[in-house]
């Protein structure tokens, strides 16, 4: 079964895109944009376990960090750079998201919501660091080291001109959460941002 982002972000990549997958894990995300959307394009990931499995699903990909400067892409090469789930994870995200404009014309980010109301109970309740099925990690053992809620993320990109252009909040079962009340009943987010 797909992740929850994955079909909303199919549903905005455009058919024959150019796309650079940030972070690409086993190559899932760029596998369902070719075979749905008809995309075309790269992966970028350290592992070389998930490197191997993303040449198992026939996807190009380029073992790079992304913590450092993309600068092996030209400007305007991808109609679309996505990072998905993996923005908690960067050194800069700030930077990153930059070099993701620098080189695409639209960038998706999803994310989990640090500010969901079942991540706020749980540290009240047992005083200790969630662990959710959007962040499955001890605190000691997370790979994650830039948590943050929806205002976190928009309060960023207000700050940093970043445009955003939709926007999908979902809640814990898969459904889309109301603006107003996003920060809190909202699982995960995903932002398309110019």
């Amino acid at each position: 079964m797909a992740r929850k982002d994955f079909k909303v972000i199919s549903e905005w990549v455009k058919k024959d895109s150019r796309i650079l997958d940030l972070g690409c894990g086993d190559g899932t995300l760029l596998k369902l944009l070719s075979e749905e959307r008809n995309g075309s394009g790269y992966g970028v990931d350290t592992s070389i376990d998930k490197i191997m499995k993303s040449l198992d699903n026939n996807i190009n990909v380029i073992n790079a960090n992304m913590n450092n400067k993309l600068d092996y892409f030209s400007d305007d090469s991808f109609d679309y750079v996505i990072l998905a789930q993996s923005l908690q994870v960067v050194n800069d995200p700030v930077d990153l998201i930059k070099e993701m404009l620098r080189i695409g014309n639209e960038v998706i980010i999803s994310f989990p919501n640090m500010g969901y109301w079942k991540s706020r109970f749980y540290l009240f309740l047992k005083g200790r660091m969630p662990v959710t099925s959007e962040l499955p990690y001890s605190w000691h053992s997370t790979p994650n080291i830039h948590l943050c809620t929806i205002k976190d993320f928009k309060q960023m990109c207000h700050t940093n001109n970043f445009t955003i252009v939709d926007e999908v909040i979902s809640s814990g079962k898969g459904s889309t959460v109301s603006s107003s009340l996003s920060n809190l009943l909202g699982e995960s987010a995903i932002f398309k941002v110019r």
